[in-house]
């Protein structure tokens, strides 16, 4: 690292290490919505309890939350499968990441909060698990865990590496900071060609495509019997209308949008399952206040089958998924899905585990975050692309009267999906000179 890029380094540090309280404070108001975010409070800061782990020779994979735990999933089974040996330690940012992965991996792995990057504890945190690689998930790229990788001597990689215009501009932004944390990566597995060629205009020296490993993101044993416990709740007979992972500012409008339609006179149904949790409440209220009556999931009966489970009053027009981690029963469950955060300028979500599970989607103009995704995903008849809510609204209706749409589009998707799949033996041929026993 030349002086310039180490003088800019120590300033980012100092600044990191000075916004410590403010961190803190973050994590308690948060955690008045979400309480976990107070659970586990001392790993943020590299604190661990007396006492070394005689681990050694581990695997690290940090991801960030639910999205990356998923996409972890096949990377795991084949890390397994090939080095059983080597014990794996996954960390996170947020807690609906660390508590997926205690639903999806249990035992099977070791987990904490990755620390914040501040200075001392990226390497109190490596002195800790001693890792002998560092395996990043999609776009987690910090100056300070480079410098920490580097220092112990540690390959660290980016796999399914994800960069839009906009982040790549905004780490360009950053200038010999970004260009020296993506230098230092060892290896960098893009999506695709246009993230490769972003990774590589940012610094980054090797770098190949190896595709996404959500394509690779296996069925769950249960689910679908589980989403069909979840559609006869919901009602078998109703059209059922999903608006997935949607983020604030989007709930309102569609639910104006959708009374506006008088969708609700008929026995058609939203739900609407917000991305973040601690907005379940606020969400709620906004379905109270547009006077449509209201159900929970967290209302649902437990340990029934589908055949016994009572479905929800033909009065109930919209149900609120107030759970983490079931995304994909709701998948299973719908006629058809909007994929949130792309109504407004946000980017989008991902919408390969609606397609996987062969439901047809729906996308407003803001799809930067996964663009060549969605593009052949619309190319290929398994989505379609709205401006508004109200076109939303009005194209939802339309599809859940056109039965052969839909499955046209279901069938598109899950055809679209199996295109790109093996990501993960791809990524696994590339990271497996850096786990040589």
């Amino acid at each position: 690292m030349k002086i310039i890029g180490r003088v800019t380094l120590w300033g980012y540090q100092a600044l990191m290490g000075a916004l410590i309280p403010v961190f803190l404070a973050r994590l308690a108001w948060r955690s008045r919505r979400q309480p976990a975010y107070l659970q586990h409070w001392s790993e943020r800061l590299a604190i661990y309890p007396y006492g070394q782990l005689k681990k050694t020779d581990t695997i690290w994979i940090h991801a960030v939350s639910v999205g990356e735990t998923r996409a972890c999933v096949p990377l795991i089974k084949g890390l397994k499968e090939r080095w059983p040996d080597k014990p794996i330690l996954l960390t996170h940012t947020t807690p609906t990441g660390r508590e997926v992965s205690e639903s999806l991996f249990g035992v099977q792995v070791t987990r904490c909060y990755l620390p914040y990057d501040i200075p001392g504890a990226m390497n109190r945190f490596l002195d800790r698990f001693k890792p002998s690689i560092g395996l990043m998930i999609e776009t987690e790229i910090w100056p300070g865990v480079v410098l920490a990788a580097h220092q112990h001597q540690m390959p660290l990689c980016l796999l399914s590496g994800r960069l839009s215009e906009r982040s790549a501009k905004a780490y360009a932004q950053a200038g010999l900071l970004a260009r020296d944390a993506f230098s230092g990566l060892s290896l960098v597995c893009a999506q695709t060609e246009a993230d490769a060629q972003r990774f590589v205009a940012l610094g980054a020296t090797k770098v190949v495509e190896t595709g996404n490993l959500k394509f690779d993101a296996p069925i769950a044993l249960d689910e679908i019997s589980q989403g069909q416990i979840l559609r006869s709740w919901i009602g078998k007979q109703r059209p059922v209308f999903l608006a997935a992972s949607t983020r604030e500012g989007e709930e309102a409008s569609i639910l104006a949008a959708w009374k506006k339609a008088k969708i609700h006179e008929s026995h058609a149904l939203l739900v609407i399952v917000p991305r973040h949790p601690q907005r379940f409440d606020q969400v709620a209220q906004l379905i109270e206040e547009v006077g449509l009556r209201i159900a929970r999931k967290t209302e649902m009966p437990h340990s029934v089958s589908a055949g016994q489970i009572q479905s929800l009053d033909q009065t109930v027009n919209v149900v609120l998924g107030d759970t983490m981690g079931e995304m994909a029963l709701w998948y299973r469950a719908a006629d058809l899905a909007y994929i949130g955060g792309s109504l407004l300028p946000l980017g989008g979500q991902n919408l390969l585990e609606a397609c996987a599970r062969a439901c047809p989607v729906i996308v407003g103009p803001y799809t930067f975050n996964f663009r060549q995704a969605t593009e052949e995903a619309l190319t290929l008849g398994a989505a379609v692309r709205v401006d508004s809510s109200c076109m939303l609204v009005q194209k939802a209706q339309g599809l859940m009267n056109d039965l052969s749409k839909r499955t046209q589009m279901g069938e598109a998707g899950q055809a679209f999906v199996a295109l790109h799949q093996g990501a993960t033996e791809r990524t696994l041929n590339q990271i497996k000179d850096f786990l040589k026993n």
